[in-house]
């Protein structure tokens, strides 16, 4: 990004006089006043805390403009302040404004599960031939998407939008705010299914990111899916579908996993063996549909295999992380859902280990009315034989812990702690670890898993 603030202030139609500050140029924004740079506008939003309270510390820390919100006296007058009625809606605008002026491809990205792995790989494909802005970690609000869009650079040509809801409208609005080139559905899920009550109403929602697609736009959808199969037909533009059914237009053959890679083949080129560095053949679905993102946007063959081979990928999504003891952990520490934890869960257990399988599973959180259910449901995968030891943590957790000692499981080797407990989980995990164990660390984010993983990590890890 780079405009003057007068360019900036007739975009957002600001309500004061802005002219002995408009020749200055904003190169970025930010609404955190402590993570911004040199030449940013901030924008104060309304939270837990008033952003306005922080505008002092966001010039201090190299903030050349802010917004500023109508209803708040008295107005600075000493720096360029741009008066609007609400700078969450003026940040939005701007965004849809800078969107115009670059004119890049837009794809965008939503589903249960498996979006920001996809955000990834398509990122990577389209980068193998074009100049690539993605959704940075989890930027996928109506406040991370116009950040996003508005620290693209001027020369970027397509850019991957990943979109993120927990209520209806949500992606109506997003979706209208890009007006997408392509639309991705990964699957659906029961993440969020506290606010939605069902997976037809998930589906629902999920179809809300076609509303602003373009007239001649393309949607990609997990073909395999039911409930996004009946959807469809409500929509005109062009419409693709990925997933292991032979009736999908790109359908994986010859799949074959590891505990670093996946290899496979697609029905579109037969002879041509594909590589990602993901675990998991739910990752599969992943890849097709970054896949057809590429081929939509006329990538080669070999440009795929190319991309996908070398993906950049956000932290905290299955990484594999060196313990103290030598152990293998693999950290999943930011999000978690029914669907992700059975998928990990069923791959890790096809794994050969010389040591133990260990899991330490947190609360799935937003499962609403259906959580204890969900949670017990987790028990069908977690048999002793698979998994010699688990660490339960959090008060959703409880169930699946009851339904594991109705299972049988070794109430010696159960083990369950409070969320305000990690200290001690940690403690107890770190002493039982030998090095030829293997640990799974997965929760929704709300848990803080991330505490228990620096606790067993290398040394020089945390240090770093």
């Amino acid at each position: 990004m780079k405009m003057k603030i007068g360019e900036i202030a007739k975009a957002i139609s600001v309500q004061n006089d802005v002219t002995p500050w408009a020749d200055q140029t904003v190169t970025s924004v930010a609404f955190d006043s402590r993570q911004l740079g040199a030449g940013a506008l901030f924008v104060p939003l309304q939270a837990a805390h008033d952003g306005h309270q922080y505008v002092d510390s966001a010039f201090a820390n190299g903030a050349v403009a802010t917004l500023w919100a109508s209803d708040h006296h008295p107005v600075p007058s000493d720096k360029a302040v741009l008066v609007v009625d609400d700078p969450l809606a003026a940040l939005q605008q701007l965004s849809r404004y800078y969107l115009h002026k670059i004119n890049p491809l837009v794809v965008a990205i939503t589903g249960s599960n498996g979006k920001t792995t996809t955000k990834d790989l398509t990122a990577s494909v389209l980068s193998t031939q074009y100049n690539v802005t993605k959704t940075h970690a989890n930027f996928n609000n109506e406040i991370g998407v116009p950040v996003t869009l508005l620290n693209m650079n001027a020369n970027t040509e397509a850019v991957v939008v990943e979109m993120g809801m927990d209520r209806f409208g949500q992606l109506d609005k997003l979706s209208k705010l890009v007006n997408p080139d392509v639309a991705v559905i990964t699957m659906i899920g029961e993440a969020h299914i506290e606010f939605f009550g069902t997976r037809d109403k998930i589906a629902d929602a999920k179809m809300e990111i076609t509303h602003g697609l373009k007239e001649d736009g393309t949607l990609i959808y997990n073909g395999d899916e039911p409930l996004l199969r009946q959807r469809v037909e409500q929509i005109d533009q062009d419409r693709l579908t990925f997933g292991r059914q032979l009736a999908n237009d790109l359908y994986a053959t010859n799949v074959e996993t590891s505990d670093d890679h996946l290899e496979f083949t697609v029905n579109q080129w037969p002879d041509m063996k594909f590589t990602v560095p993901l675990i998991g053949e739910y990752n599969v679905d992943n890849a097709l549909a970054a896949m057809l993102v590429g081929r939509r946007l006329h990538i080669t063959p070999q440009h795929l295999a190319a991309g996908l081979a070398h993906p950049q990928l956000t932290e905290n999504r299955a990484e594999w992380v060196q313990g103290r003891a030598g152990e293998r952990i693999l950290s999943d520490v930011y999000n978690s859902n029914p669907t992700a934890v059975r998928d990990v869960l069923q791959t890790m257990q096809s794994w050969p280990v010389k040591g133990r399988r260990i899991a330490v599973l947190g609360d799935m959180l937003e499962l609403g009315k259906a959580s204890p259910r969900l949670h017990a449901g987790l028990a069908d995968y977690l048999a002793h034989d698979n998994f010699a030891e688990l660490y339960l943590v959090g008060s959703e957790m409880a169930a699946l812990r009851d339904q594991l000692l109705k299972n049988g499981y070794p109430d010696e080797d159960l083990h369950y702690y409070q969320a305000d407990q990690l200290p001690q989980l940690s403690t107890d995990l770190g002493a039982d670890l030998n090095q030829d164990d293997v640990v799974l660390l997965k929760a929704s984010h709300g848990i803080h898993l991330e505490k228990v993983l620096a606790q067993l990590a290398q040394q020089d890890k945390n240090e770093e």
